[in-house]
């Protein structure tokens, strides 16, 4: 079980690091984008705040939505099993034997651990050894909202702070020498968590950074305004 909970902990500090590496490479293509457009400031800061909150409540929106789906399913499979062990507790029995069978259990170990689930908690060991869900973890779509929210808004803030606190002649190479800085950070990050190639993260995290950063810097240009 402790395994497990680490485990967990594991992949919810990933997808929050996942979560800000979208914040930095959205964010940094907007402001980017928009300082080769204009040197004008205020253009600058509302285009950024603009693009903060829109892609962080799209991001919440979106984990809520796919979240509580899947709580929606996870709780459905919990009426069901209810339902089978309140109709015919044999059934119910059965069922779970034939699973413990399909997972690889010979007949008497199949038998003693339904028996040890229906002397303990039968609704509890159903659901979790015929779906894979753990009642105890069922997913709360809010939490997943509010961390997508969280995660996206911290990974906005270095291109952000960039392309404001630096002059006009200054802002977009550094701006994107921090962007770079930021995703081989958070390409190594992920590859350690996720036990992945961790050179190759970092390089394909910067190389989709930096095309990014290019393509709507060219796009700046393409609509340069003298404002």
């Amino acid at each position: 079980m402790e395994d497990k909970n680490f485990a967990e902990r594991l992949n919810i500090l990933r997808a929050g690091v996942l979560g800000a590496n979208d914040g930095i490479i959205s964010i940094a293509g907007v402001v980017i984008g928009v300082a080769s457009a204009t040197s004008n400031i205020w253009f600058i800061l509302i285009s950024a705040l603009s693009a903060i909150f829109a892609g962080a409540f799209s991001m919440a929106g979106g984990e809520y939505v796919s979240v509580s789906t899947q709580k929606d399913t996870e709780e459905a499979a919990v009426a069901k099993e209810q339902a089978l062990l309140a109709r015919s507790p044999e059934s119910a029995r059965e069922s779970l034997y034939q699973t413990f069978l399909s997972q690889g259990d010979c007949e008497t170990e199949a038998e003693v651990k339904v028996n040890q689930a229906f002397s303990k908690n039968p609704i509890k060991v159903l659901v979790e050894e015929k779906y894979g869900v753990d009642m105890e973890e069922i997913t709360n779509p809010w939490h997943a909202a509010v961390s997508s929210f969280l995660s996206f808004s911290v990974g906005s803030l270095p291109p952000t702070l960039a392309i404001l606190l630096f002059p006009d002649p200054y802002r977009i190479p550094i701006t994107a020498v921090v962007v770079a800085l930021t995703l081989i950070l958070t390409g190594y990050v992920s590859a350690k968590l996720g036990k992945a190639p961790v050179k190759q993260a970092m390089l394909r995290n910067l190389a989709v950074g930096l095309l990014t950063m290019l393509v709507t810097y060219v796009v700046g240009q393409v609509f340069h305004v003298n404002v």
